[in-house]
């Protein structure tokens, strides 16, 4: 079973509802912290989470989100939409 955390996100006018981390992908190359602080750190494992339990999900809009999930090497943030359809990766 996969070692996952998710979040869900309830930015007003946002197509993006809940950010899945698969703690299992991710390496702690920071890229996603490069690209979007305001979302993400590092916890003390040297894996990605959101800032402020959660709150850090609101902090940005969505092509902000979907970029720094883009910059993720192994692809282990997932970005789902209201329908629970997955948007990235796709």
């Amino acid at each position: 079973m996969a070692n996952i955390k998710e979040y869900a996100r309830n930015k007003e006018g946002s197509n993006i509802s809940k950010i899945v981390v698969d703690r299992d992908l991710c390496i702690g190359a920071a890229s996603c912290i490069a690209v979007s602080g305001e979302t993400w750190e590092l916890d003390n494992e040297n894996k990605a989470i959101v800032t402020n339990a959660g709150a850090g999900a609101n902090a940005v809009d969505d092509a902000t989100l979907l970029m720094s999930a883009e910059s993720c090497p192994t692809k282990a943030i997932l970005l789902f939409d209201k329908a629970g359809v997955q948007v990235f990766p796709k």
